[in-house]
């Protein structure tokens, strides 16, 4: 028999998935952020962990996982990603054979309780809409920034059409000039390097873009999801210009309308029921003519490998 040979294969390591809330209490109108942060670092140097098991220079998950929590209160959380960014500066300057890393954050947002018409001061409920979402990569000696979102939940009742499709022996999809049109989005922006060196108000950007998102949704008269996705990625560039390409991952939430005959009653598009799997799912990377590629941006990144 031949020898049977092996070798070491693209790696990382960290610690994932690490709950980190700060309350800002400087006066007595508190503020929250809260954060689920996964820090995972890699490196050449880091072969004789898998190899041989020497843990000289490894370090720890748990470090990370300290390292994580203490940022949180001396540096703060100006945002997600300038909270990233430092952390992947220090690993990568504090421990010389570190040569870059992946750091996630997903951002859970709350807005005050309103009392009696105005805002409490230090209590808060869970919004709904989305998750935010943002990385560092270090990674071949570039630093890649992305933004983004999850989980957010989309529907229009009308104003959607899905028709002129090829059909063979294996077609039963009925063609439609109006159904109902559901997804929930994942969506992931990157940064122009040149944008992130100058600095970027990543919050009010944030906050921009989704509000685009969601007004493209409503506004475009959709005759596929997958134009409805081009519409949202380009109404994004070409309102913040520190923004390169667009990528998507939207599934079809699909609603079917119900036969309601057998009981002798009509159903003109009143009643439906909604169907969670299988579904149509829809990616598209919209890109910035002219921007430089950044494929190891998207290294390792969920959703979007």
């Amino acid at each position: 028999m031949t020898e049977v040979t092996v070798s070491l294969g693209a790696n990382k390591y960290g610690k994932a998935e690490n709950r980190v809330v700060r309350i800002v209490r400087d006066t007595a109108r508190h503020e929250i952020i809260d954060l689920n942060v996964t820090s995972q670092l890699r490196g050449a140097a880091l072969i004789d962990s898998y190899l041989t098991g020497d843990n000289s220079l490894v370090v720890a998950t748990d470090t990370q996982k300290n390292t994580a929590f203490a940022f949180a209160k001396e540096h703060g959380i100006p945002s997600p990603e300038e909270y990233l960014l430092t952390l992947g500066a220090h690993f990568t300057r504090e421990f010389d054979w570190i040569e870059g890393g992946l750091w996630q954050a997903e951002q859970y947002e709350w807005e005050r309780i309103v009392v009696d018409g105005a805002e409490h001061d230090h209590s808060f409920v869970r919004k709904g809409q989305g998750t935010r979402l943002a990385t560092v990569q270090i990674i071949d000696g570039e630093t890649h920034v992305t933004g983004g979102v999850k989980d957010l939940v989309v529907l229009k009742s009308t104003g959607s059409e899905f028709a002129g499709f090829p059909r063979d022996r294996y077609t039963t999809l009925v063609e439609t000039n109006d159904r109902i049109m559901a997804t929930s989005v994942t969506g992931r922006w990157r940064f122009l390097p040149e944008a992130v060196e100058a600095g970027i108000d990543y919050n009010g950007l944030y906050a921009e873009v989704s509000q685009i998102l969601l007004s493209t949704f409503a506004s475009v008269h959709s005759l596929a999801l997958q134009q409805t996705q081009f519409a949202m990625g380009k109404a994004v560039i070409e309102a913040r210009p520190e923004i390169a390409e667009v990528r998507f991952a939207m599934p079809n939430k699909h609603h079917f309308v119900y036969d309601l005959a057998p009981f002798g009653l009509e159903n003109p598009g009143e009643v439906f029921y909604a169907a969670d799997r299988p579904y149509g799912l829809i990616e598209g990377t919209i890109v910035r003519d002219g921007a430089a590629p950044a494929p190891g941006a998207w290294t390792d990144v969920p959703t979007f490998v």
